[in-house]
């Protein structure tokens, strides 16, 4: 990166970007972190060539000033050679040249900085170094790009979203200029301009939704680095790996979105949970040819899905997003970059065996990060004195106790507050139940568990705060898990207790004290694949607290059959997204 930062100062110098600064004067990049020991500097001497020191930041500066004599008498001292050499001339030209030249660090008002000053408190953004003649700018933590990368895949009428990291810097104070290739004239000649491509400028936003006037077209992003208070760093090009290519027309997210199109008025919050197929399922052997096989092979590549994905959950203008098998990868590389620059933070629990696990956004304006609860089921049960008593329960049974323990599923739970009233606190809970059919009472030790925990957390931590529970609870309304949540307790001779038959029964009595309501009811269906459709995932809401003011309308039975089952060209889960508007009461 400093390499990089180097290397653009001198085109900097009469950058727009840094039109604060005098266009005569050379750069000095100074970069001071308290968490690091030595500060870096760099700058190019008079002769052109660059010097990159390292200096410990307690050193008095007087011992780097010296160091900077040094250097620069032996750049003086290298380029009178060079002269020398071509002139074919003798004399002390050389000698002269590697004097050392007076070196002085002035301060933002003209003062000189006295050399027993450290390092980290002499060298200020605005001070003035001068080495002989030359002068320098200080620039001390200048706003600097780590990584700019473009999605792999492009396409006509989805967002390309850049992830973008930064040092001093952020993403929403960046200058964004998005280029398109020219196209080739009639006839295939290349336009004028040489052998690369001709680049004309298309938008200037973080977000560029690419139009079908643009397929078969490369597209170039230059980003500026910004911090807000009117200081740029160097800029950096990236160029698409491959051309924008045709989008599948219309999607089954469409018509949902002309209900979405605005966010939440105040004291209103849209909420959204997702299972979105992780690619580590989609991609087996078994998922294409028994899974799956009606599905395309191209539409359950990755990078087709999270062109989808990220244009759907942009298009719901959420609050609040709660997502299950999330990849790792998926979260870092593609969602949080494409989400973040729609307002959205992000959090994420991984599954401790798989690399995939849950994810929960929520809008920044709207909400802040009080804190965090997370667990993994099997962990929580058998180290929180919390689920103590349901321990003991289950160790009577100990082949279903086997198998709860040597489930991966997790728990995510975040405390937020309002950014606009204090007072206002909710609990935000996500979840992933394991999956087997004849798993329900594995489900019911897990519900139980989350529940007790979610009880510790609203009521104990935070008391009275609202709940609002998300998830992929793999659990149909007719289920003993679902019955357990809407109802407040399950019976010991519940059928879900002998779910895989008499040899793993477990019969117990258990409750909670929520009072919870299925938000979006209980529609047909929220997964729908070939040789199965049932409702699996809900967002259970506090009703002491929260009231449903909308339901956003789940896809039609024709547009969710259009390529037979999901996921499909025009969907790229097995999964539904629900969404509903609720307010407090």
């Amino acid at each position: 990166m400093w390499r990089r930062l180097c290397s653009a100062l001198g085109r900097l110098r009469r950058s727009p970007a840094a039109g604060h600064l005098p266009a005569a004067m050379e750069r000095a990049v100074v970069r001071c972190v308290p968490s690091e020991p030595k500060l870096s500097l760099r700058f190019v001497l008079p002769d052109g060539s660059a010097r990159h020191m390292q200096r410990d930041q307690a050193e008095p500066l007087g011992r780097a000033l010296a160091r900077i004599a040094t250097n620069a008498a032996k750049g003086h001292g290298k380029a009178a050679k060079k002269s020398k050499k071509a002139r074919a001339e003798g004399g002390p030209a050389g000698e002269a040249a590697a004097v050392a030249p007076a070196v002085r660090l002035f301060s933002r008002d003209g003062e000189a900085v006295a050399e027993e000053v450290p390092n980290a408190a002499a060298w200020q953004d605005g001070a003035v170094l001068q080495i002989g003649e030359a002068q320098y700018r200080v620039e001390r933590n200048p706003p600097a790009l780590t990584e700019l990368q473009l999605p792999r895949s492009l396409m006509a009428g989805f967002p390309v979203c850049p992830k973008v990291s930064a040092e001093f810097a952020a993403p929403q104070h960046c200058l964004f200029r998005w280029y398109r290739e020219q196209r080739p004239a009639a006839g295939g000649e290349a336009a004028a301009g040489g052998d690369g491509p001709v680049w004309v400028e298309a938008a200037a936003e973080r977000v560029f939704t690419p139009s079908n006037a643009l397929v078969g077209l490369r597209l170039k992003l230059r980003c500026t680095p910004g911090d807000g208070a009117q200081r740029y760093g160097p800029s950096r090009e990236v160029e698409s790996s491959g051309p924008v290519e045709a989008g599948p027309g219309a999607c089954t997210f469409d018509s949902r979105h002309l209900y979405t199109k605005k966010v939440c008025g105040e004291g209103s919050v849209r909420a959204v949970s997702y299972n979105i197929l992780a690619d580590t399922y989609a991609q087996t052997e078994f998922s294409r040819t028994v899974l799956y096989p009606y599905c395309a092979p191209y539409a359950l590549e990755l990078d087709y899905r999270q062109n989808l994905l990220k244009k759907e959950l942009a298009g719901y203008s959420a609050d609040l997003i709660c997502l299950q098998e999330v990849d790792k990868s998926v979260f870092v590389d593609s969602l949080t970059p494409a989400l973040d620059a729609f307002g959205l933070e992000g959090l994420f629990k991984i599954k401790e065996k798989q690399h995939e696990g849950l994810a929960t956004f929520y809008r920044r304006d709207k909400f802040s990060l009080l804190s965090q609860h997370d667990i993994a089921f099997s962990e929580a049960l058998l180290s929180d004195p919390l689920h103590k008593e349901l321990c003991d329960k289950l160790a009577k049974y100990p082949l279903v106790q086997e198998k709860v323990l040597q489930r991966s599923s997790v728990l995510q739970v975040s405390v937020l507050q309002s950014t606009t009233d204090p007072s206002r606190k909710i609990c935000v809970a996500n979840t992933h139940l394991y999956w087997h059919p004849k798993g329900g009472n594995i489900r019911l030790i897990q519900i139980a568990v989350a529940l007790s925990h979610i009880k510790h957390v609203a009521c104990d931590l935070h008391p009275s705060i609202p709940i609002i529970f998300c998830g992929d609870f793999n659990s149909t309304p007719s289920s003993g898990t679902y019955s357990f949540i809407k109802s407040g307790g399950i019976a010991e001779d519940h059928e879900d207790w002998v779910s895989n038959g008499e040899e793993e029964k477990c019969n117990m009595l258990l409750s909670h004290p929520f009072k919870l309501q299925s938000a979006c009811g209980e529609p047909a269906y929220t997964n729908y694949v070939g040789g199965f459709h049932g409702c699996l995932d809900y967002i259970f809401i506090d009703q002491n607290a929260l009231e449903v003011e909308q339901v956003i309308p789940l896809p039609s039975h024709e547009e969710v059959t259009t390529h037979q089952a999901l996921p499909s060209v025009s969907h790229p889960s097995d999964h539904i997204a629900l969404i509903c508007d609720l307010k407090w009461k």
